[in-house]
């Protein structure tokens, strides 16, 4: 069960709504997994303000931020989780296929946006097997995804995801390994 202050879909695309943001609930959360998997630190800035986003000039009401603080928290926490917790922020498992498939394409996309905002060094950084996963990602969130059997295309979505969830991590975790040289000769 969920903690009470648990940051769910529904309640994160409402706050979307509030601000009018320009980008859906499921983006937003890939966006800020993806600054915070880059090794970015929003320290007292708000997420709107680290990823780049505007709220149209509205007033971000104490309510909405207080969700926002809290989706930081959470979502750092799950990254960090030794017990792999970590979910991207996806439309429940009762919604149609094509929205929740949609919706792991925009997480992606968000994803690599906010990856990107930790710069060329944290993808130089990368391991093979994470460059890898960045392609993957990559591809994911450029796809238009085909529907023709529902139970096998329910399956191949709860691959894609699991694939995004572990990579996601393991991302996570390079970033935040201190650098070490690979061997004794200085560059």
């Amino acid at each position: 069960m969920a903690a009470p202050d648990f940051i769910g879909h529904d309640e994160l695309d409402s706050v979307t709504t509030h601000l009018r943001l320009a980008i859906s609930a499921s983006e937003l959360h890939g966006s800020l997994c993806g600054y915070l998997s880059g090794n970015g630190r929003p320290g007292r800035r708000s997420v709107l303000e680290v990823l780049h986003l505007d709220a149209g000039g509205i007033t971000v009401a104490p309510a909405d931020q207080a969700v926002l603080e809290q989706l930081v928290r959470q979502s750092e926490a799950e990254l960090a989780d030794p017990e792999l917790g970590f979910e991207p922020l996806l439309p429940s498992d009762d919604r149609p296929l094509t929205e929740r498939a949609d919706a792991l394409v925009d997480w992606c996309r968000g994803f690599l946006g906010g990856f990107g905002l930790g710069g060329p060094e944290i993808h130089n950084r990368l391991s093979d097997e994470g460059k890898e996963i960045l392609r993957d990602i990559s591809s994911i969130a450029s796809s238009s995804l085909d529907f023709g059997d529902e139970d096998e295309d329910e399956d191949a979505l709860i691959e894609v995801h699991e694939f995004v969830r572990m990579g996601v991590m393991l991302l996570f975790t390079e970033c935040h390994i201190p650098n070490q040289p690979a061997n004794d000769t200085l560059h």
